[in-house]
């Protein structure tokens, strides 16, 4: 299993502290701003790929970013498909990064099956113990379903969990030290992710210093909000960044990736 023995630079190689970029694939089919050309899907998600290994990343995690609304639960087989295809165009363009999934909002599932059928070393699961109140309504952690599955289709694949994942309020007061506890040792997640309260709001150090202090040996990464001026900051506590929001082009969500900023992104963690 993944676990057993896991570092973070067995799932993903690298030395000292680690950049995936995030893939925000275009809306896809079925998705009601589908805009109908898969081909400009791939092109999209291969330049922005291409820009992330150009500019240092040393993993990229491919999401359905413009397939809201999102799904609590499992998605449809379509989206499935598609996230398929443009991992696979990823692969065919020579891009050699390894990759991981995230199937919004979290279907793990179908996470496990894409990493089983393009070769992906990781997860993300955005709600793997407990449970949130999010724009999607009431969303429970799957957990027991999720390590089960994985252990049939892909062992080798490693399990990150958001704790307390942004644009979500968790349903209980355990407090964030006890929700990474339960995460990690309960859930048998096998590293941990922090963020801030959405997309491209800076994740807060604090946080990142008490789910570290609560659980030494997981594995850590900053979910959001990760910059150039704030990196060396989140990396005292974290072991990587995931990031698209501030190496878009003028740092705008909606546009490509800028190598320029990647590069300077992986210049400033040292």
């Amino acid at each position: 299993m993944a676990r057993e023995g896991m570092a973070m630079n067995e799932t993903i190689d690298w030395e000292g502290k680690g950049l995936i970029g995030v893939v925000h694939l275009q809306p896809l089919p079925g998705s009601p701003r589908y805009h109908g050309s898969m081909k400009k899907v791939c092109n999209a998600a291969v330049a922005d790929a291409k820009a992330y290994e150009e500019g240092g990343a040393q993993g990229l995690m491919i999401e359905n970013f413009g397939d809201l609304p999102f799904t609590r639960g499992v998605g449809a087989p379509e989206t499935g498909a598609a996230m398929a295809g443009g991992a696979e165009s990823i692969r065919a363009m020579g891009v050699e990064l390894p990759f991981g999934f995230n199937v919004l909002r979290n279907d793990a599932a179908s996470a496990l099956a894409l990493a089983a059928a393009c070769r992906g070393a990781f997860v993300r699961i955005n709600v793997h113990t407990g449970a949130v109140e999010a724009d999607q309504g009431i969303i429970q952690g799957e957990a027991y379903s999720t390590l089960r599955k994985r252990a049939v289709l892909c062992p080798e694949v490693a399990v990150w969990a958001d704790v307390l994942v942004k644009h979500a309020v968790p349903i209980g007061d355990l407090g964030i030290e006890e929700t990474a506890r339960d995460t990690f040792h309960r859930g048998l997640a096998d590293a941990l992710i922090v963020s801030g309260v959405a997309t491209g709001a800076a994740t807060e150090v604090d946080d990142l210093r008490r789910v570290k202090g609560a659980c030494p040996d997981a594995p850590l990464l900053v979910g959001s909000g990760a910059r150039v001026d704030n990196a060396r900051e989140l990396l005292e506590y974290a072991d990587g960044l995931i990031v698209a929001s501030s190496l878009k082009v003028d740092g705008v969500l909606a546009n490509p990736v800028d190598v320029k900023r990647v590069q300077e992104l992986r210049k400033a963690m040292g």
